[in-house]
C-alpha cells in the first residue's frame, strides 16, 4: 500500500551482471532490472558485467558499497549450483547483516511461476557497508519476480507499514557508535 501523503524518494541502484559470456548488448536480465529501476523513478547509479570470479564480484560490490551515490546493489547471475556459480560465496561472507526473509519471499514468488525448479537458485540478500545487496538468478523472469514482487515496494518510501528507504539512514548505526553489531 502506498499512501499519497508521503513523498517518493528515489534511491541510487547499481546493477551487476555476473556472467562469463554476456555483454551489455545482450544482457537481458541486467536490462530488465535497469528498465524497472527507471520506471519506478529510481536512479540507475551504475551498471557493469563481471565474470564468474569471486574476487571480481566481491571487489565490484565492495567498491559500489563505498560510493555515496549507491544505496542498493542488485546482482544477477551466478546463483545456481554449477562450478562457476559463485556469487553467493563471493558476497555472503561480507554481509554485515543477512536478510533471510528476502530469499524466502523470493522462493515463494518463484514457486508460483516455476514450481520446484526454484530450489535451483541460491538467491540471497544482505547489507554491506550500509548498502543493501540482493543476489538474484540470471534469468529475466527471476529479475522481474524479485523486482515486481519484493524490491519495488520495499524501495518505495510510501509503502506501508514499513520499507527499506525509511531505515536506510540507520543502517550504519553500529559504525557510528564505534562498535560492532
Amino acid at each position: 500500500m502506498a499512501p499519497s501523503d508521503r513523498p517518493f524518494i528515489p534511491v541510487g541502484i547499481a546493477v551487476l551482471t555476473v556472467s562469463d559470456t554476456r555483454t551489455l548488448a545482450d544482457d537481458k536480465s541486467g536490462q530488465t532490472l535497469a528498465d524497472r529501476i527507471a520506471e519506478a523513478g529510481h536512479v540507475l547509479a551504475d551498471r557493469a558485467i563481471v565474470t564468474d570470479d569471486k574476487d571480481k564480484i566481491r571487489e565490484k560490490v565492495l567498491g559500489w558499497s563505498r560510493d555515496e551515490k549507491i544505496d542498493v546493489v542488485i546482482t544477477t547471475g551466478g546463483t545456481g549450483f554449477t562450478g562457476r556459480d559463485v556469487t553467493p560465496e563471493a558476497l555472503e561472507p561480507i554481509f554485515e547483516k543477512r536478510m533471510d526473509g528476502f530469499s524466502e519471499v523470493f522462493h515463494r514468488i518463484s514457486y508460483d511461476k516455476i514450481g520446484t525448479s526454484t530450489i535451483q537458485s541460491r538467491a540471497t540478500g544482505g547489507v554491506v557497508n550500509a548498502t543493501f545487496v540482493f543476489v538474484l538468478p540470471g534469468s529475466p523472469g527471476a529479475c522481474r519476480d524479485a523486482w515486481d514482487g519484493i524490491l519495488k515496494a520495499q524501495f518505495d518510501y510510501r509503502h506501508m507499514p514499513c520499507n527499506f528507504v525509511e531505515i536506510m539512514p540507520r543502517l550504519d548505526e553500529h559504525l557510528k557508535r564505534g562498535g560492532k553489531s
